[in-house]
């Protein structure tokens, strides 16, 4: 397991360049020190094709989406419109996302399972303090988008819900 105090400082730094990236006009910043390399992009230089892949905006086809009056639809209303149907549960923070309450234990979701709102759906683990997520909504888990102790940053995408 990473040293804690060295995952702290990585994750500072995380925001610190995530804070100049979303004030630059920069899509996306590559930090490399020794044989690690750190590149953040911005979501609106990433799109996603049917089969999940990523691609550079340049890449992508077509223009932004727009909203029925022609305006760019922000990221915010992109998770809130359905769509795909889909409800998105998004990180409220940054840290390590942990699956299950204890090593070895059975995970919180299960991918085609039903959760309801107000159930915990996993662990966020920031500056040693474990933070319950919970669900905002009841239905069937379509998409876990985060493996089990991955570094996630706020906002990022955790699951996706299909209603009921």
């Amino acid at each position: 397991m990473a040293d804690p105090a060295a995952t702290a400082e990585l994750i500072e730094l995380i925001d610190r360049l995530e804070e100049l990236l979303v004030r630059s006009a920069l899509s996306e910043l590559e930090v490399q020190a020794g044989d690690t390399t750190l590149v953040l992009r911005s979501t609106a230089a990433m799109a996603v094709d049917p089969l999940g892949q990523r691609h550079s905006q340049a890449e992508s086809e077509g223009t932004p989406e727009t909203s029925a009056s022609g305006a760019a639809v922000s990221d915010h209303e992109r998770l809130m419109t359905p769509t795909t149907g889909l409800r998105t549960i998004v990180a409220p923070l940054t840290g390590l996302f942990y699956t299950s309450p204890a090593p070895g234990a059975a995970a919180y979701l299960k991918l085609d399972g039903q959760v309801n709102a107000g159930q915990v759906i996993g662990l966020i683990e920031a500056m040693k303090l474990f933070n319950e997520i919970k669900s905002d909504v009841t239905g069937t888990v379509r998409r876990i988008a985060v493996e089990d102790g991955a570094l996630v940053k706020a906002k990022q995408t955790l699951i996706e819900v299909e209603p009921s």
